[in-house]
């Protein structure tokens, strides 16, 4: 099992307990594609978030690829076993593509092999922007990047945030293909919380978190 949480819960206690996560459970084998959709408000973020060991369940177990996540070790699970793909891209804007798609490795000491980094640019069809600054990209483009920073420390999970919430239907779609092709490429365990249903519908299980329940 890739993912596995159990009876996990979340309150916000500011300024007032507001209850986001209750008795929630998952499943992930590998090379399962997941959507968890919702309105929003619905704590789908903040459930991907804790999957992702970004933030900390008020109760519950969770395990990232047969390793029970402790207060000491999410670190070291982001850095080996996990990618993220962010709604708002998230990338260095004043570094190149190419930098950005190697930052993982470099926080995680691995060796810089410059040649595999380009192929993962070559795969999300950005090889020609390898060396612009990220700034001078489009939104569809940095998207793009953060796919394939996602990929560079070949982690067993990946996690994406609303992935296409930004992007208009053509690039969406685009992206949305490009995430679920290369997950299944490399048999990576893709959950990905998403609005856009044409998106939830070509992933293998879909779940829709309500009144903070998953269903």
């Amino acid at each position: 099992m890739i993912l596995s949480a159990k009876h996990l819960t979340k309150s916000f206690k500011s300024p007032s307990l507001v209850p986001v996560l209750s008795d929630v459970s998952l499943d992930a084998k590998a090379g399962e594609t997941i959507a968890i959709c919702g309105r929003s408000g619905e704590g789908k973020t903040t459930l991907l978030h804790i999957m992702g060991t970004l933030e900390k369940p008020d109760s519950g177990k969770l395990s990232i690829a047969g390793i029970p996540v402790t207060s000491y070790n999410g670190s070291l699970l982001r850095r080996t076993k996990i990618g993220f793909v962010f709604q708002s891209y998230n990338l260095l804007e004043d570094f190149t593509a190419l930098e950005n798609v190697m930052m993982p490795a470099r926080i995680a000491r691995r060796p810089l092999d410059v040649n595999r980094f380009l192929a993962l640019l070559d795969e999300v069809n950005l090889l020609d922007r390898a060396h612009f600054p990220a700034k001078l990209l489009s939104g569809g483009e940095r998207q793009r990047v953060a796919i394939a920073r996602a990929l560079c420390n070949d982690p067993d999970l990946i996690l994406a945030d609303e992935p296409t919430g930004n992007l208009d239907r053509s690039n969406a779609s685009q992206i949305g293909e490009i995430l679920l092709s290369s997950a299944k490429k490399r048999g990576k365990t893709l959950i990905l919380v998403t609005h856009d249903q044409i998106l939830a519908s070509l992933c293998s299980k879909r779940y829709t978190l309500s009144g903070g329940k998953l269903t």
